[in-house]
């Protein structure tokens, strides 16, 4: 292990710690039985016990090892306290020995911000859709998305008695990104990928203006993300409201960690500070690579309901 991890190393292997609770969290309350669903603006935005267990157990744990942190999470939960079960103090010791990329050594707890979608993809969380389903932590210093943690709660859950259940993906820009092997889908092959409850005539539009050869529909901004990075998909398009800095940030960290792109519809980028607005109001285009290629598609139409930030 290095002598002295840097603030940043020491923030990720504490999010991916506490990440790995969390899926246990999720597991635990989706095996009870008793998910206590609140829909938040309806029954596309719902709420779950999840939900609510793992945002107090990522901000707590994060703030109790990091007190200067920025931390916003996605539920808006009263100011209580949180049962010491919740909380996690462990670290992952693999990234520890890793090195920080050197533009990043010097960063102090007070200059990172720290966003926090508990539980990705909580409405096929309530379907059994439950390979949909991530727990997103995404680190931001100036802005930038620099670094995040994806865990899959459920992954392997189709694989029957005996398959290790759930998985851990993060990344560092300039350092890369771990917990999965990197596959792109062939050359010449266009298949998008999109929202599967969330859709409306601008993401149709979208959709058909790349001139796809196969649409995939999923749940959860983490899971479109992974299917870019392991080669099932070639784009993530969203035109429209609906996605916040919450589900993109920990994703767009570990796409850029490997080369890819994520802008909104007219190719700017997000910002994460700490006072900006949550809603990425002019949608979402994720790309592995000819990222310009998918911007160059995207109808006028859509680009003038869309209007950048």
């Amino acid at each position: 292990m290095a002598s002295s991890p840097t603030v940043l190393m020491r923030l990720v292997a504490s999010a991916y710690a506490v990440a790995e609770k969390s899926a246990d969290i999720v597991r635990k309350v989706l095996y009870s039985g008793e998910l206590k669903i609140i829909e938040k603006t309806g029954a596309n935005d719902l709420q779950t016990l999840a939900d609510r267990l793992v945002q107090k157990s990522i901000c707590a744990s994060l703030s109790k090892s990091f007190p200067k942190l920025t931390i916003i999470g996605e539920e808006d939960l009263p100011a209580e306290p949180v049962d010491d079960d919740l909380i996690e103090s462990g670290q992952n010791s693999a990234i520890l020995q890793k090195s920080c990329p050197d533009q990043y050594t010097s960063l102090k707890e007070e200059e990172l911000v720290v966003w926090v979608d508990p539980l990705d993809g909580t409405k096929e969380y309530t379907e059994g859709l439950l390979d949909h389903v991530t727990v997103l932590i995404g680190i931001a210093y100036k802005g930038t998305a620099i670094a995040g943690v994806i865990n899959q709660p459920f992954f392997n859950y189709q694989m029957g008695a005996g398959a290790v259940l759930g998985r851990t993906l993060w990344g560092v820009l300039g350092l890369g990104a771990f917990g999965f092997q990197l596959q792109e889908v062939p050359d010449g092959k266009r298949i998008i990928t999109t929202t599967r409850s969330h859709s409306n005539k601008l993401v149709t539009s979208a959709v058909q203006a790349m001139d796809p050869h196969d649409v995939i529909k999923v749940g959860g901004a983490g899971n479109k993300i992974i299917q870019l990075v392991e080669g099932k998909a070639s784009a993530y398009v969203f035109a429209s409201l609906g996605c916040k800095k919450w589900d993109t940030c920990a994703p767009e960290a570990i796409l850029h960690a490997v080369g890819g792109k994520l802008t909104d519809m007219h190719g700017n980028a997000y910002r994460y500070d700490a006072d900006v607005k949550h809603m990425n109001s002019a949608g979402v285009l994720a790309t592995l690579r000819d990222h310009q290629y998918y911007l160059s598609r995207v109808p006028q139409d859509v680009l003038q309901a869309l209007p950048s930030d």
